[in-house]
């Protein structure tokens, strides 16, 4: 798709990187069959195709209005249609650079403005999360239901895995929200790869991948918490440190584009790029070290668990490129996947997204659940914090993350719990 930078943007980096991802586009249309909201909502300005035209206008130097940006906003960022695209069309990375065009020259007023101000200073600090947490999960049985039902269950913590040094050594990120919400999946993580030879360890200092600021547009302060990570990480690195892990997959996509983020920046380029190379979803970790010996041995307790149905997120399969991954390595272990019907399509939770496009994520939920029970499941499980708790709020089951699942049949297996 030809574009010609508008001379008022020709210096502009954003403009510039829209313009070399929109060339790719040949505006075929095959992205609109798998777009979670063109399907909803039947409007091509609410399509990927729509919003890279217009995308493309701002670009070429028309003015963007409200509305370009509410079709801007109501974007997912599930990156389905890259799966689907025959272009090989970078529309994560074009549309992250249009809502910051756009919203330069339509900033937000009011409401918006204060409440993008208040998810900002809570969710990407732990510290701030998880009091506030076990503030509404202690209220949680006195609140209406549409209010609890967004509070998050208690989770009951596994052991912590036996101290144990071995020669290999990952790192793993903690994250803001799921130390406070899902605690329990970087202990299963831990002791998963402890079975299988492998230290996880955290490092202290690091924290919020930036992805909550950088997908609302403060994409300076998003940059300050990956320097942070990245400081955190380095002595580790340099230590000789194999990878750093991800459990979350929203984070992981953020941490697998700290290379492309900071390119441009002189003192961090270089260590962006091996951090980007290091990054890995806990299911890569474990595809790469298990063998048909190892799992053999624990088909008998994963197919006593039940039917699970899993719902892989749209940041592993469409973000990461990972599809099938965990799929394949639950069915490795001997777990019963339940079919599940549009398993490509997103769950509505999307970072932020189910908070300020409750309406649209809400249905896309409900789509989601009922695929997922369709077949009458014994357990659901997912592979990311944002998609856990939404479907959660959503179908009143407990959900858990697939790596939960690996532990306790390795648990019950080894006879190791205490």
């Amino acid at each position: 798709m030809q574009t010609t930078i508008a001379p008022s943007l020709a210096n502009d980096p954003r403009a510039i990187a829209a313009a070399d991802v929109l060339k790719k586009c040949v505006h075929c249309g095959f992205c609109l069959a798998t777009c979670p909201t063109y399907n909803l909502l039947g409007d091509e300005q609410d399509s990927p195709r729509g919003r890279i035209y217009l995308i493309k206008q701002v670009v070429e130097g028309h003015e963007p209005t409200e509305v370009t940006r509410t079709h801007l906003d109501r974007c997912l960022t599930c990156r389905n249609c890259e799966t689907t695209c025959p272009s090989g069309v970078e529309y994560g990375h074009l549309v992250d650079a249009g809502r910051s065009l756009v919203e330069d020259r339509v900033p937000r007023t009011g409401k918006a403005v204060w409440m993008r101000k208040l998810i900002l200073s809570v969710l990407p600090y732990s510290k701030r999360v998880g009091p506030l947490v076990k503030m509404g999960q202690w209220l949680r049985p006195l609140m209406p239901a549409k209010l609890s039902s967004s509070i998050p269950m208690r989770q009951t913590v596994p052991w912590a895995p036996r101290v144990q040094t071995h020669p290999r050594t990952m790192l793993v990120l903690d994250g803001c929200v799921q130390p406070s919400m899902a605690p329990a999946t970087n202990v299963s993580a831990a002791r998963v790869l402890s079975a299988f030879g492998i230290s996880l360890e955290t490092a202290k200092s690091s924290g919020c991948c930036g992805a909550v600021h950088f997908h609302l547009n403060e994409q300076d302060k998003a940059r300050d918490f990956m320097k942070q990570n990245i400081d955190a990480w380095w002595p580790f690195v340099e230590g000789g440190c194999e990878a750093i892990i991800t459990t979350a997959s929203g984070c992981g996509v953020m941490v697998k584009d700290y290379g492309h983020v900071l390119a441009d920046d002189p003192q961090y380029a270089e260590k962006a790029k091996k951090v980007s190379e290091l990054s890995c979803d806990i299911v890569e970790a474990l595809s790469q070290v298990l063998s048909e010996e190892d799992v053999s041995k624990y088909k008998t307790s994963s197919a006593a668990m039940g039917k699970i149905a899993y719902h892989p997120p749209c940041t592993l399969q469409h973000g990461q490129k990972l599809p099938m991954a965990a799929e394949t390595i639950l069915a490795r272990f001997g777990f019963k996947l339940s079919p599940v019907a549009d398993s490509h399509t997103c769950c509505g939770s999307a970072g932020t997204y189910s908070i300020f496009q409750p309406e649209i994520s809400q249905q896309l939920r409900d789509n989601k659940v009922a695929s997922l029970l369709a077949d009458e499941p014994d357990i659901i499980a997912t592979a990311n914090i944002g998609c856990q708790l939404h479907i959660q709020a959503g179908s009143g089951r407990r959900v858990v993350h697939w790596i939960e699942l690996l532990d306790t049949v390795i648990t019950e297996s080894e006879g190791t719990s205490p």
